[in-house]
């Protein structure tokens, strides 16, 4: 039973991520902001929804380590293992926004991260910091996109259809990224207990990977479809959603204890990862994330989880 939940997972999650970057263009078409953003914003905002719905549901149900893992499980492999895996798949060119302004604000998100837990505690008014983080910068990110559109003055494609159809898709495909990730973290995590692995191991590999296989499918689904702004921005942007929207939301509605010792050299190697893909994306002006670069960030995931188990 728990295979035919992880394999049906799967599906939803696959199909569902197709009609969210269908649905994701449209709009931004239509609203006259850039993919890029778009990607930062409602993109990574709907495939995050699974580790949103996760962190709170651990939190309330007094299982902090899933809830802390789960975020920085999802940070790292959404860098080393779906960004890495989307690069393979088609090299991804990345725009200067994405090096000088998303990336130190992903990079910032983790550092403040680290230093709120130092003390063993992410609390209420840390929370509220984090939240108001993220709605000023997706304010700042859409206000600056309109800008630059009306700036470049871009013809917009001439659209027939009313502005429902993409809303439309894009809930449907987050309610279907959300059914498929309960599947098959459902399926992954009742596995995974049957081997006797810590909930701290479990949250960081098998629930970060099934959270993550949204961005994964929604990634390489965009980079098939040369919409290789999704692609950067969902990442980048689900990173910072993590963050700043899970770890503001969950501590908003319980304060959430840390065992630093435990989780510090974690958050560690996810800064890491971040300077890593920094330095990969280089320079500014023609950055590409290239094949032999992806293969070297997958290289780096498959380092850090076998040292979780050894």
């Amino acid at each position: 039973m728990e295979y035919l939940q992880l394999l049906i997972g799967f599906i939803v999650l696959l199909a569902s991520g197709h009609f969210l970057v269908k649905g994701s263009i449209d709009l931004a078409k239509r609203i006259g902001i850039s993919t890029l953003v778009i990607g930062v914003t409602v993109v990574s905002f709907g495939t995050s929804a699974p580790e949103l719905i996760v962190s709170l549901k651990a939190a309330l149900t007094n299982h902090p380590e899933i809830s802390i893992g789960n975020v920085v499980g999802s940070n790292i492999s959404n860098i080393a293992l779906v960004l890495a895996i989307t690069a393979i798949v088609n090299p991804i060119p990345v725009k200067r926004n994405s090096i000088v302004i998303d990336w130190p604000i992903m990079m910032f998100s983790g550092v403040l991260f680290y230093l709120f837990i130092i003390n063993g505690t992410l609390q209420f008014y840390e929370g509220i910091i984090f939240f108001s983080l993220l709605i000023v910068y997706v304010y700042w990110s859409i206000h600056r996109s309109r800008k630059e559109e009306k700036l470049n003055h871009k013809k917009k494609d001439d659209i027939i259809a009313p502005i429902w159809k993409p809303v439309f898709f894009i809930v449907v495909s987050c309610i279907g990224l959300m059914y498929g990730s309960t599947l098959l973290i459902e399926g992954a995590t009742q596995i995974a207990l049957s081997f006797g692995v810590s909930e701290r191991i479990i949250s960081i590999t098998l629930i970060a990977f099934g959270t993550s296989v949204p961005e994964l499918a929604t990634s390489i689904i965009a980079a098939l479809k040369h919409e290789t702004d999704i692609s950067i921005g969902n990442i980048i942007g689900s990173n910072i959603f993590n963050i700043f929207g899970i770890l503001g939301t969950t501590a908003i509605v319980k304060i959430i204890p840390v065992n630093f010792s435990d989780f510090g050299p974690d958050i560690i190697w996810m800064l890491i990862i971040s300077i890593l893909l920094f330095i990969l994306i280089l320079p500014v002006k023609g950055g590409i994330l290239k094949r032999y670069e992806g293969l070297l960030l997958l290289i780096v995931y498959v380092f850090y989880i076998y040292n979780l188990f050894v």
